[in-house]
């Protein structure tokens, strides 16, 4: 799949989410760092420039009431089809549960 947001750009656009939700609670940053027992540093760095530990990320969603929403986006899609004849061109048996590539 191609996408069309480079993850610089997304690593922005997440830090930006983090910090509107955070105002919404009307938590300060201090505030959210205790809570989420992440360094005040490290939250004001995430903010500003969107890098921070994938654990303190989640330390932070979880701190926002955020954590099932964040494990929910990275499941897997079940596979949509785009016509008839590919739901009957598909066949039963089970598929290997193995990646392929390396």
């Amino acid at each position: 799949m191609v996408s069309l947001i480079t993850t610089s750009r997304a690593m922005e656009k997440v830090a930006r989410n983090v910090r509107a939700r955070r105002l919404q609670r009307d938590l300060t940053q201090a505030g959210l760092a205790d809570r989420a027992g992440v360094p005040l540093a490290t939250l004001k760095k995430f903010e500003r420039t969107g890098r921070i530990s994938f654990e303190s990320y989640l330390k932070l969603e979880t701190a926002l009431g955020n954590l099932s929403i964040v494990v929910d986006a990275t499941a897997p899609k079940d596979r949509e089809f785009a016509s008839i004849d590919e739901v009957l061109k598909t066949d039963a048996k089970p598929k290997r549960k193995r990646g392929k590539r390396k």
